[in-house]
């Protein structure tokens, strides 16, 4: 998956799922199969109630992370 830029305007929960979760981590789920655990970083856009509905109706297991950890999540350092 390539890194994507927020251009313009900040990233909303709505605009995640728009721009990340439906036409990529939807899609990266389908060719990985049902071992497949998703991972974020506890951002707010990440935890709004939409994104949360939308991960329920793909599917899509979320990991249990401490926010603001980098020590633990990888992400945090790229």
């Amino acid at each position: 998956m390539r890194l994507h830029v927020v251009a313009n305007g900040t990233m909303t929960g709505q605009r995640y799922i728009d721009e990340i979760l439906l036409p990529h981590v939807r899609l990266f789920r389908g060719a990985v199969g049902d071992k497949f655990d998703f991972m974020d970083d506890n951002a707010t856009c990440h935890r709004t109630l939409a994104v949360q509905d939308c991960l329920d109706s793909e599917g899509i297991q979320r990991l249990v992370w401490p926010a603001h950890s980098p020590d633990l999540n990888p992400i945090e350092n790229m």
